[in-house]
């Protein structure tokens, strides 16, 4: 796989999601569980989207949020999809507002996900944010980054804010 996401979940397991088939090229919608007590992999459901380049975050819940990436059509997604790790299955969510791959997803302390940034489908890189709320499986805008950027990091701060560093623009 390349391009896919690895979780730490709360029992301790490590939940592998999506990707790139590198034999073929082609996105997947496969999900693994890596448990470290034992060393085993397992599968676990089927994303309901094949994607790669996407994001995953774990929500204070426990369940997994997966975000936007390259589909199997291979643009980039606005679809989101949420993990429950109590019975393995996926179950999709709102979708972003803007289709995204290469972006950042961050978890705030409010409990709703920042995701900031990335590319679209027509190659532009994005500078616009928005806002996933748990409670309602919405998405919103906020406020956009100055500078557009992709393959960027984005690492929650003690004071709840969100530093942006780094990455690739087109300009």
């Amino acid at each position: 796989r390349d391009g896919l996401t690895a979780t730490l979940l709360p029992n301790g397991k490590v939940l592998v999601a999506g990707g790139l088939n590198s034999a073929n090229s082609n996105p997947n919608n496969s999900a693994e569980l890596y448990d470290p007590a034992n060393g085993i992999w397992t599968t676990t459901g089927a994303l309901h989207t094949e994607r790669y380049y996407h994001t995953a975050t774990l929500l204070a819940n426990g369940k997994v949020l997966v975000v936007g990436g390259v589909d199997d059509s291979g643009n980039p997604s606005t679809s989101a999809e949420l993990y429950d790790p109590a019975s393995g299955t996926w179950t999709p969510t709102g979708s972003l507002t803007t289709e995204r791959q290469w972006h950042t997803a961050t978890l705030l302390p409010n409990g709703k996900v920042l995701a900031a940034g990335g590319m679209d489908a027509n190659a532009d890189t994005l500078a616009s944010a928005e806002l996933y709320d748990p409670s309602n499986g919405t998405w919103s805008t906020t406020d956009s980054l100055y500078t557009e950027r992709q393959f960027h990091t984005a690492t929650l701060l003690p004071n709840g804010k969100v530093l942006v560093a780094g990455g690739w623009t087109t300009d």
